[in-house]
């Protein structure tokens, strides 16, 4: 052994491909972003871990996980809920959004070659032209949650553009916090179908290499979904009516 070497450790157990801790994490979440468990809704531990075929104790520490993201709120005596973003939360929400989008925003504008913006872009692009088909198409009223996807698609692609984990993770729990307030929502249920025109816009700046025009675009946008779903956007915006899910539950507003 070379001196002052640290000895490598030899405690630890075999890394396992897929635990039943994260499979019950990412059904869990999937869960919450599909609205099957709404903002505010209790989990009953016993009833969960029956459903999904696994003891109390791997659901505990699966749930324990969600606390830590701040998914779910464990209140004491009171048990575990479904996390419910209220509309105090939304500024600080998308002021986090705008940290990190434009962040990765002007990194890509900030690569040398168009060629390489564009590649990079490939993934958010794909998702624009399936939320601008989605939006125009004839099944526009019919598909607000494919719009949603669509939408949070293009914003999370952006980010996994810029090739930065740190800022890849944030994005991940910040859609779904996003998610959080329109399901939450408790009047309005109604989604964008015109969201896609600035999305079209700040992409193509973002491929010119104007990275700080294409961030006072989502700025602008920001703050107009902010005062949608406040209720104070004081001009009109295409919207469609969400319809009821399986269980009779109107779906709240979904998106950008």
């Amino acid at each position: 052994m070379i001196t002052g070497q640290q000895p490598w450790a030899t405690g630890m157990a075999r890394v396992q491909r897929s635990s039943t801790i994260d499979l019950i994490t990412h059904q869990l979440r999937n869960a919450i972003y599909e609205g099957l468990l709404m903002p505010g809704a209790p989990i009953q531990e016993s009833e969960a871990a029956k459903q999904l075929g696994v003891s109390r104790g791997s659901l505990r520490e699966s749930t324990q996980r969600l606390v830590q993201d701040g998914l779910l709120i464990a209140i004491p005596g009171q048990g575990l809920s479904v996390a419910d973003i209220r509309p105090g939360d939304l500024e600080e929400l998308y002021a986090t959004r705008l940290m990190v989008e434009g962040t990765a925003i002007r990194v890509i504008a900030g690569l040398p070659g168009a060629a390489e913006r564009s590649q990079r872009m490939e993934a958010a692009t794909a998702a624009l032209t399936r939320l601008e088909k989605l939006s125009t198409g004839p099944e526009a009223l019919e598909s607000p949650r494919s719009i949603g996807d669509a939408d949070l698609a293009f914003h999370s692609e952006t980010v996994r553009a810029a090739g930065n984990l740190h800022l890849t993770k944030y994005m991940a729990t910040l859609v779904m916090e996003t998610r959080l307030a329109s399901l939450g929502k408790p009047g309005g249920y109604v989604i964008r179908t015109d969201v896609h025109l600035s999305h079209r816009e700040r992409l193509e700046l973002v491929l010119a290499g104007d990275g700080n025009g294409a961030v006072d675009l989502l700025e602008r946008h920001f703050s107009d979904t902010v005062d949608r779903l406040t209720g104070v956007l004081g001009k009109p915006v295409a919207t469609a009516r969400v319809p009821l899910d399986e269980a009779g539950a109107e779906l709240g507003p979904i998106g950008s």
